[in-house]
């Protein structure tokens, strides 16, 4: 059984630069993929610290909610900077993102503000 992820055959390529090409595309791929991947981690971290401000409010729990949506938030700008990811696509993580942590930390005014209209 031939394993899916693991791109290790010969390039079909037929001349130097279509060789170079691939070997570059390559190299990319596993770059964006790595990238993903922790924006993915740090996304998830960020609402579990959420969450976890949720159950139990404190000065700890904002703190780390605050620590994990920057670094969630740098890395996503980094994404976007490198071309991994589209700025509308990064745009709409951060905003995600900004969206839970406000209503996490303050979920009085976002309900009153949604009753208003």
């Amino acid at each position: 059984m031939v394993d899916c992820r693991i791109r290790a055959r010969q390039p079909v390529a037929n001349n130097k630069s279509s060789k170079k090409r691939i070997e570059i595309a390559e190299r990319n791929r596993l770059r964006n993929r790595s990238y993903k991947s922790a924006l993915r981690t740090l996304m998830k971290r960020c609402l579990t610290a959420c969450s976890a401000y949720n159950q139990a409010p404190g000065d700890d729990a904002k703190l780390a909610v605050q620590v994990t949506m920057s670094a969630a938030f740098s890395k996503i700008d980094k994404a976007v900077k490198v071309g991994v990811v589209h700025r509308n696509t990064g745009a709409n993580q951060k905003s995600r993102l900004s969206a839970a942590v406000k209503q996490a930390i303050d979920p009085a005014p976002a309900a009153v503000s949604a009753a208003q209209v």
